[in-house]
């Protein structure tokens, strides 16, 4: 008979990938105060929460305190362009998968192509239109979502191991959980890595929601996000029931 023991050299990056918070977080990264500004506000009416930097400089220090789910730089910028930010924020652990979008007033392909070639996802010329960098961002995002569904998955299958007996005792039963059979389904869907929308998708309930569900299911289990959610089911021996 064997057993599973969660690896602990994977739980640094568990904590990245699970940690992820309820209303997503934009970096704007603009030395023009206007620019910088109304990309903010527009991107707040939208949901999202934005902090905003005047140079890669001061971009970076921000990503370091507490990373980001995008970050949109404009590339002409004094103490560290774009490039540069977008050059060395790549050769950081957390700053490998992070979406990134160039906003500039450099459209020559040149400038696109070296962008790209230094691992931005996207790149927009300034001026822009609304809704263009809009649909920008969500497939940004909705793409990193995916990824991190799918990391969230294979860790829970690949980076757990076989021990045998001698190396630890028999754990018991978890106890069952005091949810609601509503609560119940989305705490399954959660810990196997699935975002909100797909949840909403699987389960034929608004996002809203599954939303209302999981602000339920952190207060009665007193956990405050996704990743502690997570850890609590691995910790616990929680398992999703065989369908």
């Amino acid at each position: 008979m064997k057993f599973l023991l969660w690896e602990p050299q994977f739980q640094e990056l568990s904590n990245w990938i699970w940690c992820k918070p309820l209303m997503e977080r934009i970096l704007v990264v603009d030395d023009e105060a206007d620019c910088q500004t109304v990309l903010a506000m527009y991107l707040e009416s939208q949901g999202y929460r934005v902090e905003c930097a005047n140079s890669g400089l001061e971009a970076l220090s921000i990503f370091e305190k507490a990373p980001p789910d995008l970050v949109i730089s404009d590339v002409m910028m004094p103490e560290m362009d774009g490039f540069e930010f977008c050059r060395r924020l790549r050769t950081t652990r957390l700053g490998q998968l992070v979406p990134f979008i160039f906003l500039s007033g450099q459209g020559e392909i040149e400038s696109k192509v070296e962008g790209h070639s230094i691992g931005a996802d996207d790149y927009l010329v300034k001026p822009f239109q609304s809704e263009e960098i809009l649909a920008k961002v969500k497939a940004q995002l909705e793409r990193s979502h995916r990824i991190h569904a799918e990391i969230v998955r294979l860790l829970q299958t690949s980076t757990v191991r076989a021990v045998e007996p001698k190396a630890m005792a028999v754990l018991p039963a978890p106890a069952p959980l005091p949810l609601t059979p509503a609560e119940e389904r989305v705490f399954w869907e959660v810990i196997q890595g699935y975002t909100n929308k797909q949840i909403s998708d699987r389960l034929f309930i608004s996002p809203r929601t599954v939303q209302a569900h999981l602000g339920s299911i952190f207060s009665k289990l007193q956990l405050e996000n996704r990743a502690q959610l997570v850890r609590f089911a691995l910790e616990k021996g929680y398992k999703p029931p065989q369908t």
